[in-house]
């Protein structure tokens, strides 16, 4: 069977796995796609994700795991012991409980969670964040969208350029590279990854974004109304600095304008690119952000392949040859991750639920179905 699995490296496809690996050896694959080390793996499957118990050394089949199921692979921060005995392994069991217990959702939970309390109940959009970034607010128009990357990536003038491989650096004709910076799934990606860029690759700046983003609604009620927010701008600000919550569309409008710079935003499934703040001539620098569809990552430039992060330029002029020869080189980097079909289609992924069966295709229907049954249990197929 084929499984598909995210992880810190992104999408990736384990072909041809057979159904009676055992989980020892399902954990070596995984090693393997997602670099993270097999006793220190978190492995989430099924619709909503949960938390597998890979201390049992069963097949994968007894674990639950199906034809075309998407796992979620994340590395823990206290590591698996091998199966040695009944007691070690309850011992374990309870440890790991705890451990997922506590830890929060990562972002394709989050989607999940995302369907399953779209009933618009004030306690159920608490912890719901939106499934995918909501279009920009038209009043405001933050972004200029150009509707494809064709252009930037060469292809329209019969450039030949070779496809990198999935993940990889693009070369710039200086030596230097263009590089995706993956950003963790802990459902304040999107503000990391601007942070990264705007900060000089600065990690983990989401509660300051965050509270920038605040502060930008409330001084400004005139701009960020109920209209555009889709909800009382005080209850907004509080729902944005809940870490819990993803951004999009109207958060990295404010951040461009926050940061008086144009934040250029790549869509890999579609291969368009949002220009965040390209309205305000005033505007002289841009940084590049990467968006898979559920996830956003950074983009940089490393000044050959392989340096170490703290030699990435983040900021690039707004005009200048520099800055045609980078756009173009993400126009290449973003064309070979949606070959590799790197990033998630929320509208035609097919879902069943797991209460009464229906087939469902994509997050619209699955939205109807929860509103129209109560039911919150879906796995891919």
């Amino acid at each position: 069977m084929n499984l598909r699995v995210r992880g810190p490296r992104g999408l990736a496809t384990l072909p041809s796995v057979d159904p009676t690996t055992s989980t020892s050896e399902f954990r070596n694959l995984l090693e393997s796609a997602t670099g993270i080390p097999a006793l220190r793996q978190e492995v989430l499957a099924g619709f909503p994700p949960r938390p597998l118990d890979l201390t049992s050394d069963v097949s994968i089949t007894v674990l639950g795991i199906k034809a075309g199921d998407m796992l979620t692979v994340r590395e823990s921060v206290q590591a698996l012991r091998e199966p040695a005995g009944e007691e070690q392994h309850t011992e374990t069991a309870s440890e790991v409980s705890t451990l997922h217990a506590m830890e929060a959702m990562d972002e394709d939970e989050a989607l999940a969670r995302a369907i399953a309390a779209s009933l618009d109940e004030p306690a159920a959009a608490s912890q719901a964040p939106p499934a995918q970034p909501r279009p920009a607010p038209a009043v405001s128009r933050p972004a200029t969208r150009i509707h494809t990357l064709a252009s930037a990536s060469g292809r329209d003038s019969g450039e030949a350029h070779a496809a990198p491989p999935p993940g990889a650096e693009v070369m710039l004709p200086d030596g230097s590279c263009l590089v995706r910076r993956v950003i963790d799934a802990d459902n304040s990606c999107l503000f990391n990854a601007v942070g990264y860029t705007m900060e000089s690759g600065l990690r983990y700046k989401a509660p300051v974004l965050r509270q920038m983003i605040v502060e930008a609604v409330l001084a400004d009620p005139g701009q960020w109304s109920a209209a555009v927010l889709e909800k009382d701008p005080v209850d907004y600000c509080a729902w944005i600095d809940d870490p819990h919550h993803w951004g999009g569309a109207i958060e990295l409008s404010i951040l461009s304008k926050r940061y008086g710079r144009q934040i250029a935003a790549f869509d890999i499934q579609t291969q368009r690119l949002d220009l965040y703040g390209s309205e305000h001539a005033d505007y002289t620098e841009r940084v590049l952000v990467l968006y898979d569809g559920l996830h956003y990552d950074a983009l940089a430039v490393s000044p050959f392949p392989g340096a170490p992060e703290d030699m990435d330029a983040t900021v690039f002029p707004v005009d200048g040859r520099r800055t045609r020869e980078v756009m173009a080189a993400a126009g290449r980097l973003v064309a070979a991750a949606h070959d590799a079909r790197q990033f998630t289609d929320t509208a035609a992924f097919t879902l069943r639920c797991g209460v009464c069966g229906a087939g469902l295709r994509g997050e619209r229907e699955a939205v109807g179905h929860a509103k129209a049954t109560g039911h919150a249990d879906f796995s891919e197929y």
